[in-house]
């Protein structure tokens, strides 16, 4: 996949596209329709597909100081977005001046410009510009004024009409729900980092454990999960059944709120290796205990629980290791 980050420019061999637009936060089953749709165009025009994101999100932009709510970071949407066949992706820096772009001056930047596009998938939802401006309908006036084609998908629901959207895979993280979340996305929800040094009372009980940030995820609720861990081996990922606490440590008396993951049959030191953690399933809140050996007993209850639902998943099971 080509990544470019400047839509001035653009090569000869990315114009007249099919181009999906949209933040894409999560890649998830909405959003995998909406590149398809895209991907089907590309096909009948014997194009290339790209996408059009923005980074950071133009939510994190305008309320800097509201809680993380990111599913999935750049890094891992670049993952998805080339794993479901992507061929070429636009990353729009969202700061002040892309802010400012009116919903006319964007068409013209990136859809008649840039990419001199001539199929455009969205959602049905997608609004952009300054002053979120632009909409569908707007969307449908230029592209009888300019002569290219559009799609707007509609909303895509799972079996219990749940919409297949963003705002109700956190729902459903904050719940401790990661079984609904992964339903959604269609794969288990990630939290992808480099391993940092903690304290190391993991080792000295036992039970070493890798430590990630949560740094802007959305936090997902607190307590223990049985998860994948994937590590970083060799410009691969080697996957690894585990356990891992989500929570502040308050047998400790910590604060912060980190993934520590326990990977199971696993002894490599691996700081500063890149890990993604999975989670599968939930299995309990987090709580304080009175002292090392409560929380070492309960650590091997959590583990034994973790390895039994993960070795109980079946070959064709969507919770699996993730792709």
């Amino acid at each position: 996949m080509r990544i470019f980050r400047h839509v001035a420019g653009l090569p000869e061999f990315v114009r007249d596209t099919s181009v999906a637009i949209g933040n894409f936060d999560g890649v998830h089953l909405g959003h995998k329709a909406v590149i398809d749709e895209a991907a089907s165009h590309a096909r009948k025009l014997g194009s290339t597909l790209s996408i059009i994101t923005f980074d950071p999100h133009p939510r994190r932009f305008f309320r800097p100081d509201n809680p993380p709510f990111q599913l999935t970071p750049l890094r891992s949407k670049v993952r998805r977005f080339e794993a479901i066949g992507v061929e070429n992706l636009l990353v729009v820096h969202f700061d002040a001046e892309t802010s400012k772009l009116g919903h006319e001056q964007f068409v013209d930047t990136f859809i008649t410009g840039g990419f001199h596009a001539k199929h455009v998938t969205v959602g049905y939802d997608f609004v952009f510009g300054s002053g979120r401006g632009g909409d569908v309908g707007y969307l449908r006036a230029r592209a009888e004024k300019d002569g290219f084609e559009l799609s707007a998908v509609a909303p895509v629901k799972d079996a219990s009409e749940t919409i297949y959207s963003s705002t109700n895979i956190r729902n459903c993280l904050i719940d401790g729900n990661p079984l609904g979340a992964a339903r959604l996305l269609g794969r288990p929800w990630e939290i992808e980092g480099r391993i940092i040094k903690g304290d190391q009372r993991g080792r000295q009980i036992g039970f070493p454990t890798a430590n990630v940030s949560l740094d802007e995820y959305v936090e997902p609720a607190l307590g223990v999960y049985a998860v994948w861990a994937g590590v970083e081996e060799g410009g691969e990922t080697k996957w690894y059944m585990g356990c891992a606490n989500i929570g502040r440590r308050p047998t400790f008396d910590k604060n912060e709120v980190n993934c520590e993951v326990y990977i199971f049959d696993f002894a490599d030191d691996i700081y500063d290796r890149l890990l993604r953690v999975a989670l599968v399933e939930y299995i309990r809140p987090e709580k304080k205990f009175d002292g090392i050996a409560q929380l070492r007993e309960q650590i091997a209850l959590d583990s034994h629980d973790a390895r039994a639902l993960l070795e109980s998943l079946g070959p064709n099971d969507f919770r699996r290791v993730p792709d």
